[in-house]
This record gives C-alpha cells, structure tokens and sequence, in this order.
C-alpha cells in the first residue's frame, strides 16, 4: 500500500501535545510543513520540566500554536475548535498511569472520560475529516488468549483506567454511529523512548540506578512465568499514527480500533538486561542494577501481545525497532539530558 505524506494544508489539533507521544507527533507534524494547534493542561502526575523541554522543542515552529488548558474545561475546547477549525483531531490527553488510578480515580474520571466526551461534542458540532484517539493494551484484561487481536471480547478490564479507554471505545462508535464521525481509534503497547514518561519502568529504573537505590520488579522473581511486555519504540508509533491520520474509516458506522505494537513480546528480565546493556554503552561502564522482587501489583497483566495483522492491513506498516536499539537511543539521550556519569 503507497504511503500517502499528510496534507500540510489541513489544520491538525493535538491534544496533550507536551506529553511524550503528544510532543513526538507534533513535531512530525510540524517537520512536514502542517499547521498544529497543542492543548495540554502541563499536570504535574510527573515532572513538568520534562513537559516543558519538549514544548520548547515545538514553540519556535511559526506554524504552532500551544493552548495551555484542560480538555475537560468544555468551553475551552469549544471555543477552540470554533477559532481553528480544525480538519483533524488527534485526542491524546488523558491521565496516564494503570497503578496511579487505583490511588487517584478522580482524575481519570475528570480527563479520560469528561475530557473525551467534550472533543467528541465539539466534533459533533465542527465537523472533522477524522479523529484520532488513544486508546490503551490495558483494554484487553486479562485476557489468556494472545496476542491480542481487536476482535477479542475486551469486557473485563482490571483497572479504572482500562475501564475509561473502554468507555472512550463506546462512546466514539456511539458519535460515529450518530453524527457520521470517521474515528480511529489506537491500542497502544508499553511505548519507550527518548524524552519518554517517567512513571514508566524502564525510566524508572535508570533513576533508581543513579540514585543507588535497588530496582523493584513486581514478577515474584518467577523467571519461567515472568511477565511478557510488547514494548514498542516511538518512532514506531508515530509512523504507524501518521499513515492512519491519513486514512479515516469508510464503514458504515465510521469507527475502527487498531492495535498498534511491537508483535514481538518481550519478557521483563530481558528488557531490564537490555537496558543494563544500553547504559553500560552510553557510560562506558558496565551497569548492572540492584534488584528485589516482588509479587505482581494489582491491576497489572501477566502478558501484553498485540497482533498487529490489522494495521498492517491497513496502512502497510508494522515495527521494526528492536529493544537494543531503542533502549540504546533511550539510554544516550538519558545521560546527555541529566548530565550524568
């Protein structure tokens, strides 16, 4: 299938544009020639200078324009879709975080569920060529059979995020179903990389080793059953994002959901001992971290697989980075941003 460049001269709103996936769009974006508008309410769930060091990275662009403000505030989002108009919308606000939700449910509530439901009223009311939304593997449960397909029945989620991205699925075929929006909607898989998210382990653990302090691994030291993560790098999930920003839904209810993973699962100890290797290459010493283990946390799933058949289908793509090298740009970029030796 021919890859098709995104037209520079539609109007792109990105929600969430000084998150990690947010930033890394926009910039692509950006380098194409297009015009985008960010939102991101810059919360503090964790470190806001990583948030602004991104955005500094989109502010020079003259063909951006950054909105500091909550999706869940509805006249915000109105009156920002009735000054840009936008043609496409791509919806990645939300409160992130499967453990954080179980300490902290309004927020989710608040972001991934009122926040969602007002991008899909203002689409209801400017209409868009297509919407874009994230989605999340954490749909999937806990569900045995793997990998994943977007076929399975996904009713059980065992956390209250799982649950708002479900609910995000529902209420978008529902607005499609209605109002005639083509909507896309991606399952991501544990995505990585530079500038990436901190609450996420493969970040923490590197604090962790240059703070001295012992990693915590929640597999019960279980190497046989250990868990298996489809980690997935973030250049791979841009290129998958910008072939389906290109390719709205043409079904009879405009609303298809994709997995958009690595295909390639990996268990966590390798992931740890790949990015052992990668720090040891960016420091030029060998790095081993200090490891307890404990039991699997509520709400975790022991495997996450995507089959990405449908994807690939689609817009003729499937990843390719593997965890050496992502973890290699990941661990450079580590060290040169937190100057440490």
């Amino acid at each position: 299938m021919e890859h098709k460049p995104l037209d520079p001269g539609k109007v792109y709103l990105v929600t969430g544009a000084a998150g990690f996936i947010g930033y890394y769009l926009s910039k692509k974006l950006l380098d194409q020639g297009c015009r985008v508008i960010g939102i991101d309410n810059i919360n503090d769930y964790y470190d806001v200078n990583l948030k602004h060091t991104r955005l500094d990275q989109l502010k020079p662009h003259e063909n951006f324009t950054f909105i500091k403000g909550d999706i869940s505030d509805k006249e915000l989002v109105l009156s920002t879709f009735e000054e840009y108009k936008p043609n496409i919308v791509v919806n990645l606000a939300a409160q992130a975080g499967v453990r954080y939700s179980i300490e902290n449910p309004d927020v989710y509530i608040q972001s991934n569920i009122i926040g969602f439901y007002n991008i899909l009223e203002a689409c209801r009311f400017n209409p868009v060529d297509h919407l874009v939304y994230a989605s999340s593997s954490s749909v999937y449960g806990a569900n045995k059979k793997v990998p994943f397909e977007e076929s399975d029945f996904v009713d059980n989620p065992v956390s209250l995020y799982a649950s708002t991205k479900k609910s995000n699925e529902l209420m978008t075929h529902t607005y499609s179903h209605l109002y005639n929006i083509p909507a896309t909607g991606l399952r991501f898989f544990t995505v990585y990389g530079p500038m990436g998210r901190p609450d996420m382990a493969y970040f923490g653990f590197t604090d962790k080793y240059f703070a001295g302090d012992p990693i915590k691994i929640f597999n019960n030291g279980d190497f046989e059953n250990d868990l298996y993560r489809d980690f997935t790098y973030i250049d791979d999930i841009i290129e998958g994002m910008e072939r389906l920003i290109g390719v709205p839904p043409e079904t009879d209810v405009p609303h298809k959901v994709f997995n958009i993973g690595n295909n390639s699962p990996e268990k966590l100890m390798v992931f740890i001992h790949a990015l052992e290797n990668a720090l040891s290459g960016a420091l030029g010493n060998q790095v081993e971290f200090k490891k307890e283990f404990e039991p699997i946390k509520p709400g975790d799933v022991p495997a996450t697989y995507a089959s990405t058949d449908l994807l690939q289908k689609a817009v003729g793509f499937k990843p390719e980075t593997s965890i050496d090298e992502g973890l290699r740009k990941f661990a450079e970029w580590y060290v040169g941003y937190y100057g440490v030796e």
